[in-house]
């Protein structure tokens, strides 16, 4: 579960500590409509938390993890659009009243959240108009790293791809040690296993990472951001933009 919290850091109604910085960005008053409505919730990994298509009920609020936002075509066929971690909000289709989404909102990554009910979340918005606003920021921000990811996926090479994505995870868990596969790795660069072989083993050999079973380890975090595209450091501008 969420960590025990220090004395004057913000908690849920479970009186675990918040970590998810949208939360943290509500003002006391703004956090007190929202807290009662809060509910603990694990992330296991793999945890389809929103389907392709169909309705949104639940917004997530993750303290820890990692959520892929993943585009489904209609043969089966998927691609990485963008993530969530602390910095942000899924399901946030579901509060702004659209009655369904096209993204599959699935846990790559375990951790904690808060949810709640996207009908109460948009009963917030009718009662504050300055919570409505922050959330859309989120959002606009949010479909940024979106149109970003798109153009990084078609554009730039696989090596240059796969660093920019393990940097943005690395952000979001807060761990040299990242769980993945070559499979799902290219699922989330929208390219095939073999090419990400290639790119993990060109980052392996110049000592940037470590590829184990099922893991990549980041072993040099500035020689990664160097074998980065800019898109990684734009992303980053984007979600810092969340705080303010």
């Amino acid at each position: 579960m969420c960590a025990q919290a220090l004395p004057g850091e913000r908690t849920g109604p479970d009186g675990k500590a918040v970590a998810n910085k949208v939360l943290l960005s509500l003002t006391p008053r703004q956090f007190r409509l929202v807290r009662p409505r809060l509910r603990a919730q694990t992330l296991s990994h793999h945890d389809i938390l929103h389907e392709s298509q169909h309705k949104v009920d639940w917004i997530y609020f993750p303290n820890d993890g990692l959520i892929s936002l993943v585009v489904v075509m209609t043969n089966g066929k998927t691609a990485e659009a963008g993530v969530v971690g602390n910095e942000g909000v899924a399901g946030l289709e579901g509060a702004f009243g659209l009655k369904r989404s096209p993204i599959r909102e699935i846990v790559q990554i375990s951790g904690n959240a808060y949810r709640m009910a996207a009908e109460k979340l948009q009963k917030i918005f009718q009662s504050d108009p300055e919570i409505l606003l922050r959330f859309s920021r989120f959002a606009i921000i949010n479909r940024m790293q979106v149109s970003q990811t798109a153009a990084c996926n078609r554009l730039h090479e696989v090596e240059k791809r796969l660093a920019r994505w393990l940097l943005m995870t690395q952000d979001r868990v807060q761990s040299g040690l990242i769980p993945m596969t070559h499979d799902f790795l290219a699922t989330m660069l929208g390219t095939d296993r073999g090419s990400v072989t290639t790119a993990a083993g060109v980052l392996q050999k110049q000592n940037i990472i470590e590829y184990t079973r099922g893991a990549v380890r980041v072993l040099n975090r500035k020689a990664l951001e160097e074998c980065s595209c800019e898109c990684y450091g734009l992303i980053r501008e984007y979600n810092n933009e969340i705080i303010r």
